[in-house]
């Protein structure tokens, strides 16, 4: 049983447009699976030269399910589909990660404070490579800390004219280490959530 084993998790997924006027776009993952190790964690040490990357204490949180925290958009939870690429109008994706001791039903949620976040110029950069990538499995994007990992679908969307390729979000990862789960920071998870649902 790894440490990761002791917290429940909350995890959110903010996109964060360039135009200062379009509001943020924030989903609530349904659920947050910790992994010390997994198949999926080797598919994504193989984006890196060394193994330094599989240390043994690490754990990786998956989320596949999630729900809009839009007022205006009714909160059913389905699995992650956000249409990621091509688009020209996303800043950067950013998680914020929560947790709290199992068993303690009192206790609030605390904000790690490890950053997650990728800016559009990475991710696209990656993408690009992607489209020419014959094996549909491990389409796998991250940022440049490692601490973010994108799973996409790549599909083809087909007009009268042409065949272009598209990018959905099917997974998330993110990448903690055991010595950061503690790590907590000040604020709740609504007084963190707020700048981004006015």
């Amino acid at each position: 049983e790894s440490l990761a084993d002791q917290f429940d998790f909350k995890m959110y997924l903010i996109i964060l447009f360039k135009d200062p006027k379009k509001l943020p776009a924030v989903f609530e993952m349904a659920e947050v699976v910790a992994q010390s190790t997994s198949r999926r964690a080797e598919e994504m040490a193989s984006l890196f030269e060394n193994s330094e990357f599989l240390e043994k204490d690490t754990v990786q949180l998956f989320a596949m399910r999630y729900q809009s925290m839009r007022k205006d958009v009714l909160g059913c939870t389905q699995d992650m589909d956000f249409f990621l690429w091509p688009r020209n109008d996303i800043e950067s994706l950013k998680c914020l990660l929560f947790s709290k001791w199992k068993g303690s039903p009192d206790e609030s949620y605390k904000p790690l404070k490890t950053v997650f976040e990728y800016n559009h110029v990475a991710y696209e950069r990656q993408l690009a490579r992607l489209m020419v990538k014959v094996d549909k499995t491990g389409l796998i994007i991250t940022n440049t800390a490692a601490s973010m990992f994108v799973f996409v679908d790549r599909q083809y969307l087909e007009t009268a004219k042409n065949k272009t390729i598209i990018f959905k979000i099917s997974t998330l990862c993110l990448y903690v280490s055991e010595r950061h789960l503690t790590d907590w920071g000040p604020g709740t998870v609504d007084e963190l959530l707020a700048p981004y649902l006015h």
